[in-house]
């Protein structure tokens, strides 16, 4: 048993951070189609008449999607620069999917526009098409650093489809992702080079300054430049490393005033741990228990190579961490009952939870889905706190012949009558999440307060 469970002063803190709040997503999406409106605008003020010709419509859609291109690339931007308000309210994982969607709408419209405008104009040159493509690239302002960014994009587009994300190790996956910067930089000054909306309209090339401008100041100043100023404030390091059950670990992480980060039960962090074959990665862990004002710890199972390696972590060895990130907190919570549904390594957000969440006792209950008793990480202190506030704490694992416990709608609605009635808390693999997703809805939950979240990249 570790030494950071019960801490009063990690308690209240976590309780002094617990103030229900709204999901700024919808607000947030109409602001994103408002600026897509807006930039259609730029080029309706810029086009006096209607195309008269086929080439004409042609390089007109070839305009449009050109900059709706732009703007889903800028967006692409932002949802990459770790915005707190993203990522702390509407949550790291919806972010990650609203990113790859934008990214998707993004790399289309690029493809369209590079077709639509070079086939237009083509048309309007009486040109055939493969000299022609050839003349533009080579011989218009920018347009070979254009090229050369929408390959790259392409490139990123290409190892972020979903079978070839899955056979790449994460850490290649994360730095072929970087490529993107710099095919943002090399797209951007076509745009402006070459581009018919801002051609002698200072107000376009004005609010396309602000718009990139505004993306790249983001992105430094959350990615760059508040990690640099929290790892020199705190000054994180290894304090120890604690075996719970085979194949899972404890690293408890201490520093300098860590209550001024307002980490909550729930959150994580992205660690970069400073030791050989560790540094050059980080990976997002979840806190398994309240910070306190000088320690925290999260629970780690190998589940692959940077996992399995935290084992080895030797004490002092320094931490760089990016955090904290993550919705899966008390804020989401909206009704008086709550029931914490943990498959295997997902108990760690969920036994922090389990030691925070405001409630009376019979209000709390945490059920841990495990392959064996022996796989029931953090135990002691699980039942310990169930005793401490009267919840109750369920355990589902395998019979010994291997048979799986059937945990179905019939079966939630006799172990929690009222469980239509409760707040759920889901962390899990991925299969075990929406199988359990799907069984909440037939027990009743609705979907609104079913509140998980995935770091599946």
């Amino acid at each position: 048993m570790t030494t950071i469970q019960y801490s009063r002063a990690g308690r209240r803190q976590a309780r002094r951070g617990i103030r229900p709040r709204r999901s700024p997503a919808v607000p947030l999406l109409v602001l994103a189609w408002s600026g897509a409106v807006a930039v259609l605008s730029l080029w309706w003020r810029n086009t006096p008449a209607v195309p008269a010709t086929r080439a004409d419509w042609l390089v007109h859609a070839g305009r449009i999607s050109g900059l709706l291109a732009g703007y889903g690339i800028a967006l692409v931007v932002v949802q990459m620069a770790r915005v707190p308000a993203l990522e702390r309210r509407v949550g790291s994982d919806r972010v990650a999917r609203w990113h790859a969607m934008t990214g998707r709408y993004a790399l289309s419209l690029t493809v369209a526009h590079v077709g639509l405008i070079v086939y237009g104009y083509a048309l309007q040159e009486g040109s055939p098409l493969v000299p022609y493509t050839v003349t533009l690239v080579t011989g218009f302002p920018a347009m070979a650093e254009a090229t050369a960014g929408t390959l790259l994009l392409f490139l990123v587009g290409f190892v972020s489809v979903g079978a070839l994300r899955r056979r790449l190790r994460y850490e290649l996956w994360y730095y072929l992702h970087l490529l993107t910067y710099p095919a943002v930089y090399l797209v951007f000054w076509h745009q402006l080079a070459t581009g018919s909306e801002f051609a002698g309209d200072p107000f376009a090339t004005t609010a396309w300054y602000a718009l990139y401008g505004a993306a790249a100041a983001l992105l430094v100043w959350y990615r760059v430049l508040t990690p640099v100023r929290l790892n020199l404030r705190h000054r994180m390091r290894v304090d120890s490393v604690v075996p719970e059950v085979p194949g899972v670990v404890s690293v408890l992480i201490r520093g300098r005033r860590l209550h001024r980060l307002h980490a909550e039960a729930g959150h994580f962090f992205r660690w970069r741990f400073l030791a050989p074959g560790l540094w050059w990665t980080a990976n997002p862990y979840s806190l398994s228990a309240p910070p306190r004002p000088d320690l925290m710890r999260i629970t780690v199972k190998a589940a692959g190579g940077h996992s399995a390696a935290l084992a080895g972590l030797r004490p002092g060895t320094r931490i760089w961490a990016e955090g904290p990130y993550g919705a899966l907190t008390a804020a989401r919570r909206r009704r008086g009952k709550v029931l914490l549904l943990a498959g295997g390594a997902g108990i760690t957000p969920l036994r922090a939870l389990f030691e925070t969440l405001p409630g009376a006792p019979g209000d709390l209950t945490l059920l841990y889905r495990a392959r064996s008793a022996a796989e029931l990480a953090l135990r002691e202190e699980l039942e310990a706190i169930a005793g401490e506030r009267g919840a109750r704490l369920l355990y589902a694992v395998n019979s010994p012949d291997g048979r799986r416990p059937v945990i179905d709608a019939e079966w939630l609605r006799e172990a929690l009558p009222d469980v239509a009635e409760h707040d759920v808390y889901l962390c899990g693999p991925p299969g075990l999440a929406e199988e359990w997703f799907s069984t909440l809805r037939e027990a009743g939950v609705p979907e609104r307060r079913i509140h998980h979240e995935s770091f599946e990249f």
